[in-house]
């Protein structure tokens, strides 16, 4: 979405006062929001290497979550073990940098009938000063075709999902020549097509790792860019987001309903976060931001880590293709149907794949989201927009816009270790509100609306057994 991440409003310049703070005229100009580096690790987005990842996954002919995990050609185990034996080279060409685990759970369900482990690979690069706040990119190696419970027939599954492995592999492929503050994580996941397990298991993981999870980015159906009536956009993706919390409490929601947050979550922000990083640093690629969590009726892997507290996004084509996706493979009065390689338009996916590694370098070099943001102002003709301060933040910017408008418009820098602000003559009843952390040389965090709706905090890890 084309529209300005920092707009400033001459008629409102001077109306803004600092807690405890120096004046306006007195404050440094404000960190630039440019990143090089992000340019940088876009050019070296290679179709090629999506495609090659591509080929290998659907050379293992079926990837069911139910097939066979013995045979090195065939098969969820064989498909398994080669990402697995990926993440590893990645690491050795990086001294080490990733540290690969295959966390797992035995699992049955309406589409898992009898006791099957499923496994999820992951690719874990550790953060050099934050390391417990994490980044996450997400795609399902798991493939199916129309009947789920068929483990045997082929089922490439190249576009669903190969194409959001690839992005997860050549994400970690690029990222991991450079040291972040935050860890980032590169996470393949199996049985999604099953019932969202590898989702679950990804959930648990976190946190059992009492991981601060800032953005799950869950590619799924990303290498497409013709639709199911031909037509083609090959200069947009969506992203989908949740507008109120799956884990809020009755007595939250209550208070969401009457001063607003419907449209504000941390996942809502982040598909925000984004849309601009997708206006700033690609060429003619635009982020539509889709105010649902999910296609209508459907999901993804995003939705357990939604329901376990963590702020996440589902990335997906602009236009999908059905006769593709969940197919037999056959022809049919001339169509041809099912999930194949020829339906994967590569410049496309390395353009998803951008967006991506852009967005996790980003978010992996900005501060924390700021915690504690409150907003005072009842019957005043002022607002007070107060937070704790952030951590390896040299000040944050305030924001706000009217509440009916999707994307953030006004803000004003908030320069060193101030933590409140007072915005004169913005009346508290007219705007939405949030806050932003911004490093020394200029990364900025998601904006973080006010209360529980907004709040970024992760849920606390859980407990550990006792023993005797």
């Amino acid at each position: 979405m084309r529209l300005p991440v920092a707009l400033a409003a001459p008629a409102l310049a001077g109306l803004f006062v600092l807690g405890a703070a120096p004046t306006v005229q007195a404050q440094t100009a404000q960190p630039s929001t440019d990143q090089p580096l992000l340019r940088t690790l876009a050019a070296e987005v290679d179709p090629k290497a999506l495609e090659s990842t591509i080929r290998s996954l659907v050379g293992f002919g079926t990837r069911h979550t139910l097939s066979d995990t013995k045979s090195d050609k065939r098969g969820i185990g064989a498909a398994r073990r080669w990402t697995k034996a990926r993440f590893e080279a990645i690491s050795k060409d990086c001294g080490g940098c990733l540290t690969v685990e295959t966390p797992s759970q035995v699992v049955t369900g309406r589409r898992v009938p009898n006791p099957t482990e499923v496994m999820n690979v992951l690719g874990i690069q550790k953060g050099t000063t934050d390391p417990n706040r994490v980044i996450l990119i997400a795609g399902h190696i798991d493939s199916r075709v129309t009947d789920v419970m068929d483990f045997t027939s082929d089922a490439p599954g190249a576009n669903d999902d190969a194409s959001g492995v690839a992005a997860v592999i050549e994400a970690a492929r690029i990222l991991s020549k450079h040291k972040f503050p935050a860890t980032l994580v590169y996470a393949v996941l199996s049985g999604e097509e099953q019932g969202l397990y590898g989702g679950k298991i990804l959930a648990d993981y976190a946190r059992a790792q009492g991981w601060k999870v800032v953005a799950d980015l869950n590619n799924d159906i990303v290498g497409n860019s013709r639709g199911q009536s031909g037509l083609m956009n090959n200069t947009q993706v969506r992203v989908f987001s949740e507008g109120t919390k799956a884990v809020e409490t009755p007595e939250q929601a209550n208070s969401r309903r009457y001063n607003g947050g419907e449209v504000d979550s941390p996942s809502r922000n982040l598909a925000r976060y984004l849309d601009g990083l997708a206006d700033r640093y690609l060429t003619n690629f635009d982020v539509v931001m889709v105010y649902r969590t999910d296609r209508y009726g459907r999901g993804g892997d995003q939705v357990p880590m939604l329901e376990a507290g963590y702020p996440a996004v589902r990335v997906t084509e602009a236009v999908e293709n059905y006769d593709r996706q969940h197919q037999d493979l056959r022809t049919e009065n001339g169509k041809a149907y099912g999930d194949t390689i020829e339906g994967v338009d590569f410049t496309y996916l390395a353009q998803v794949t951008r967006l991506n590694t852009v967005a996790m370098a980003s978010l992996a070099s900005a501060p924390p989201p700021p915690s504690g943001v409150k907003i005072e102002g009842a019957v005043s003709a002022d607002t007070k927009v107060s937070w704790t301060p952030t951590p390896g933040a040299a000040g944050h910017r305030v924001w706000w816009r009217v509440t009916t408008d999707p994307q953030w418009r006004l803000n004003r820098w908030v320069p060193g270790p101030a933590a409140t602000a007072t915005l004169k003559d913005v009346v508290i009843d007219d705007y939405f509100f949030g806050v932003s952390a911004i490093s020394a040389d200029g990364w900025e965090s998601p904006i973080v609306f006010p209360g529980a709706a907004g709040s970024f905090e992760s849920p606390p890890p859980a407990a550990k057994p006792s023993g005797n």
